[in-house]
């Protein structure tokens, strides 16, 4: 598909989501193509003398554009069945021409950052909390107890995100893995009506998928991508992303590999949200921490150990308050400081907290 082929479509997207026209306004076409050309299809590989079947092994295999390729090592490249190591030297050099991966300035650093877009949660108070929203390029995980809010926040996402960009929106479709079986596209449909939105043309632009195992989940970050290299996408979400892996790994003797493949999970969501600029959100449970301390009547820390901390780029944790209130905490992030902020869930999803 061609860039003016996926501009189009998205000004398709923007027309089935833009109701309330009057408050928004269109944005500029060479913003869109700019978007667009911030990856590189493995396509124009074919010029640079890459043979067609080979690129066809790598799409097989999830690797869509040549900022993806120069992700994967060659090690990992070379057990793509059909490509030997003279192939995938081939490919690797035609890609360094046209994917620059070594240093950069600063500056270059700061004009990429502008790219980045954030998603409004709903709930004006937590939005400032996040310096805007949920942030494309980077994983965001929210963790706590159960009624804590992570799903509803996730609802309210898979509508705020149509939204045009003007209206604090990402103006793309959503992609929605689902390990708890906790999707409710019928809880969808107030929160659309609240931001004044077509439920129908909200749900389809919903792409969801009930993950049963944790290597059908990881297979389903292959098919998305997929996806993601054709349509306009601008949130993956993962609810939640850490159960199956408690269920398909049992016991001590089973952890080493559990984080292991929960490091190669996290590994391709970072990829897929610096490879699409899209925003990844993730739920995550938590455990009881014998260690929090004796002050706390009841200490529990998020699940998932080292490897999840060190991959979230965004931690919050949430936990209840009176009544539909809930109380969010960034807990980690490279530029937000430690604050707090109270958010409610409403029939129409997350919003300010009533005086």
């Amino acid at each position: 598909m061609t860039t003016r082929e996926r501009a189009s479509q998205r000004a398709s997207q923007r027309s089935a989501t833009q109701t309330m026209a009057e408050v928004v306004e269109e944005q500029p076409q060479a913003d869109v193509e700019e978007e667009e050309d911030s990856f590189e299809s493995i396509e124009k590989l074919t010029a640079l003398g890459v043979n067609a079947g080979d690129i066809k092994k790598l799409q097989d295999a999830g690797i869509y554009t040549c900022n993806g390729l120069i992700m994967h090592t060659r090690k990992s490249l070379t057990s793509i069945k059909g490509l030997s190591e003279n192939k995938i030297e081939k490919i690797l050099e035609a890609a360094d021409k046209l994917v620059s991966i070594g240093f950069v300035t600063g500056n270059d650093i700061l004009n990429k950052r502008k790219t980045v877009v954030h998603i409004t949660t709903g709930c004006q108070a937590l939005d400032e909390l996040l310096g805007g929203g949920i942030e494309t390029m980077c994983i965001t995980e929210a963790f706590g107890e159960f009624r804590t809010g992570k799903t509803q926040i996730a609802h309210t996402l898979c509508v705020s995100t149509q939204l045009p960009i003007c209206m604090g929106g990402g103006n793309g479709k959503v992609a929605y893995i689902d390990t708890e079986g906790t999707f409710r596209p019928d809880r969808v449909i107030p929160i659309a009506e609240r931001f004044g939105m077509d439920p129908n043309a909200v749900l389809d632009n919903i792409v969801y998928a009930r993950a049963f195992t944790y290597e059908h989940q990881y297979n389903l970050l292959l098919a998305i991508a997929a996806k993601m290299s054709e349509e306009p996408f601008k949130i993956l979400i993962v609810d939640s992303i850490i159960a199956l892996f408690r269920v398909d790994f049992s016991g001590r003797g089973e952890l080493a590999e559990r984080q292991q493949k929960l490091a190669q999970m996290l590994s391709r969501l970072i990829k897929i949200a610096e490879e699409f600029n899209v925003a990844v959100y993730v739920t995550n449970q938590v455990i009881a921490d014998p260690g929090g301390g004796t002050f706390m009547a009841d200490p529990k820390k998020p699940a998932g150990g080292h490897v999840l901390a060190h991959a979230a780029t965004v931690r919050l944790s949430l936990r209840k308050g009176k009544g539909e209130q809930r109380i969010c905490k960034v807990f980690d992030a490279p530029n937000l400081p430690e604050s707090e902020a109270v958010f409610q869930i409403a029939a129409g999803g997350i919003i300010d907290c009533k005086d």
